[in-house]
């Protein structure tokens, strides 16, 4: 299993826009061969600051999701909506 974790922050002004891209990957992406789990959180104290914690089955599978067409998109407006690149990290588990 491989776990990931994305970190995304929304330019002032575009906090639901990105929000409402984001949600629309839930959907598509958890019906995708391999996914576990792909869970959007926001920050309690800064409703622009969005975290994606996924479980995947393999590393073969996340980049599969990573040229999904809903993926292509997001990554494609990321630049107007989010503030820099995201942060992404891959975990695997140990215990």
């Amino acid at each position: 299993m491989l776990t990931v974790v994305a970190e995304i922050i929304a330019k002032p002004g575009c906090e639901e826009r990105l929000r409402e891209e984001l949600l629309r990957c839930i959907e598509p992406t958890r019906a995708e061969d391999g996914c576990l789990q792909y869970d959007l959180h926001v920050a309690t104290d800064r409703p622009g600051h969005f975290l994606f914690y996924e479980n995947w089955t393999s590393r073969e599978v996340l980049d599969r999701h990573l040229a999904t067409p809903h993926l292509e998109r997001l990554s494609g407006l990321l630049p107007e909506l989010a503030e820099g690149e995201p942060r992404i990290s891959t975990f695997q588990r140990i215990a």
